[in-house]
């Protein structure tokens, strides 16, 4: 859910300690247990900001509640500028791979300067308070390719030009995403999302999930005119040959990752780390729908 400025709920945050603001610091000291919070994406840049993360109990046990207030700040020590709702995301299919965790927050804010940010999130409801807090640098642009930048022209493997176990180490293999290459799909003005992620191999356990989320939006929404294409990150698809050109050209620090690229083959969205089905399924109708750029 988008931020809400709304005066920052009027500095409602701002006088539950007598006369003293109410500091992000203050906040999270008042949450009950003050923990960690754990972060699940890592690239950002000024602008929107998609933002995942777990608050983990002092027992080791992540929260898993509907939702969490989140609130953002430019030091510990300082007002927070922004509020705004987080909303727990299921990772993967029913019956597909398994995940790390089975859900995690999901949040999205505007951060107009680069800069070290903190953020803290309290989920809502349930017997115990809690609150998690983080630091978030924002550099001046993200390492991988910003939304609205040109997609890169990369002639990915597919079906027709390699065999199928160097296309995948999904079992069974996800054919359904290996058709179509970006660069033949750039040329020929089609919407598509891509998909960097290695099922056998990822060592955050998400590659196998976001492989599975991507394929059942892409049988969720066939006839569409959509392509999905799924290209895995290792030279040879063998960590210890590092990352493969694709990943180079991309820019990608981590993995997995999700682009949405239109018809005009720049890119529209972009997702790290866990995205559910229904967050990806959305973004898809909004920004690669047939009739849109």
């Amino acid at each position: 859910m988008r931020v809400s400025l709304a005066a920052l709920a009027f500095l409602a945050l701002c006088v539950a300690c007598g006369s003293q603001p109410n500091t992000l610091d203050r906040l999270w000291h008042g949450s009950g247990q003050a923990v960690a919070l754990t972060p699940g994406t890592s690239d950002y840049g000024p602008g929107d900001v998609r933002f995942s993360f777990l608050v983990i109990t002092d027992r080791g046990r992540p929260v898993m509640r509907p939702t969490a207030d989140v609130w953002i700040a430019r030091s510990r020590d300082s007002l927070p500028f922004a509020r705004a709702t987080a909303r727990l995301e299921r990772v993967g299919v029913p019956g597909g791979s398994t995940a790390h965790v089975p859900s995690v927050y999901v949040v999205q804010f505007r951060v107009r300067k680069p800069g070290r940010y903190w953020v803290l999130a309290r989920p809502v409801g349930g017997d115990v308070r809690i609150g998690g807090i983080h630091d978030v640098e924002v550099k001046t642009r993200s390492a991988t390719p910003s939304v609205g930048s040109r997609a890169y022209p990369s002639r990915t493997p597919t079906l027709a030009t390699a065999p199928i176990r160097r296309l995948t180490t999904r079992v069974p293999p996800d054919r359904g995403l290996l058709h179509y290459s970006v660069a033949q799909s750039l040329a020929v003005h089609a919407p598509f999302v891509l998909v960097f992620a290695t099922p056998r191999f990822c060592v955050s356990r998400e590659c196998g999930p976001i492989v599975d989320v991507a394929d059942s939006v892409r049988r969720r929404l066939a006839g569409g005119g959509i392509r999905f294409i799924h290209v895995e990150i290792y030279k040879d698809n063998d960590p210890a040959k590092g990352g493969n050109q694709w990943v180079r050209q991309w820019h990608l620090p981590t993995e997995p990752w999700v682009f949405l690229v239109g018809r005009d083959g720049r890119i529209k969205a972009k997702f790290e780390g866990a995205v559910s089905r229904s967050e990806l399924e959305q973004a898809v109708r909004r920004v690669l729908a047939p009739g849109t750029t």
